[in-house]
């Protein structure tokens, strides 16, 4: 992830409000796919506005990006999201953040082999689907009245109006979800030590930096997953790092 900018915010009694952002001076050019970038960011200028407003400032976030090209797997457009800055005050922070920006800040930064992550990603989708596949109600009888498909009935004269509780048709999966303790089990530099024989299926050769988990995460190949440390971890987080004797790099396409 490259920290794009630091952005303060002031509150009052409708929430948050945006009091000012420092970007980093040169902003890669791929940007421009998501925001309209000027040709030079002043980010001094930035700075002191946040810096001589800090009695005001309530909270302090950092706007991150990501870098697909890195990846090499075709995509161009970054991904953009604010992550807060925690930890000591206001004064701290600022400092803190003021330090990152312009800087690349790579998953070993944060976590380490044997910690526990949380996994947020967006589901496969599925598009429109009715009550019996999206919520597993039985299908009524073929005899039934009108659908068989559908359920037997949404609700009685009061209240009037259908509860939330009654399955219904409507979208399914395309939803953000979190999968919660997934345990890292191996950091690393260099691609060609998990990449099979052909590469993943659908995916290709790793060439960047890579994070083995133990468990399954949601969504599909190729779509952007964020990691945080454990907001509920397990217990069991402070057994020593786990030991891996061998990686298979047989071909997972069976030739």
């Amino acid at each position: 992830m490259l920290a794009c900018a630091v952005r303060a915010y002031t509150k009052d009694y409708k929430g948050l409000r945006t009091f000012g952002e420092a970007w980093m001076e040169k902003a890669p050019k791929d940007f421009e796919r998501v925001i309209s970038v000027p040709e030079k960011f002043s980010t001094e200028d930035g700075l002191k506005k946040i810096e001589g407003g800090l009695d005001k400032v309530a909270d302090l976030r950092m706007v991150m990006a990501t870098q697909p090209r890195l990846a090499k797997h075709g995509g161009k457009a970054p991904d953009m999201i604010e992550v807060r800055i925690g930890g000591g005050s206001i004064k701290d922070r600022f400092e803190y953040g003021k330090k990152l920006v312009g800087q690349e800040v790579k998953v070993a930064d944060f976590v380490k082999e044997g910690q526990a992550v949380d996994a947020i990603g967006i589901t496969k989708g599925k598009g429109i689907q009715g009550p019996v596949k999206r919520w597993g109600i039985r299908r009524k009888i073929h005899k039934a009245r009108k659908t068989v498909r559908q359920v037997g009935s949404i609700g009685g004269w009061t209240p009037h109006y259908v509860m939330y509780s009654v399955p219904r048709a409507g979208q399914m999966g395309f939803h953000q979800r979190t999968e919660y303790n997934k345990l890292v089990m191996k950091l690393g530099t260099n691609g060609s030590e998990i990449t099979p024989k052909g590469g993943f299926i659908k995916y290709g050769v790793i060439n960047s930096d890579y994070v083995a988990l133990k468990g399954s995460v949601p969504g599909t190949r190729n779509r952007l997953i964020l990691m945080r440390l454990a907001v509920r971890p397990p217990p069991e987080e402070k057994a020593p790092p786990p030991k891996l004797d061998y990686i298979s790099l047989a071909s997972i396409q069976g030739d």
